[in-house]
């Protein structure tokens, strides 16, 4: 069930967000929802991880340190 709520913000605020909210081809309505919705969800403590989710984690090792290290050597090389 939709209720209607009413805020008060500053109208430069509310220009820039209609424009944005225009741009993502949505409503200003459902984008704020969609925020709240995201900020309640991030408060949660019990949020589920799916067990194909859970089993994946770590599966993949990094390397990221090597190409970091390519990288700046690559970068030395160049502008020797």
């Amino acid at each position: 069930m939709n209720s209607k709520l009413t805020l008060k913000l500053d109208q430069d605020t509310i220009e820039l967000a209609k424009d944005y909210a225009r741009d993502k081809n949505t409503s200003l309505s459902k984008m704020i929802e969609n925020y709240l919705r995201l900020l309640v969800r991030r408060n949660r403590q019990d949020i589920k991880i799916s067990p194909l989710v859970e089993s994946l984690s770590g599966v993949i090792k990094s390397k990221h340190t090597d190409m970091e290290k390519q990288y700046i050597d690559h970068l030395t090389n160049k502008y020797k």
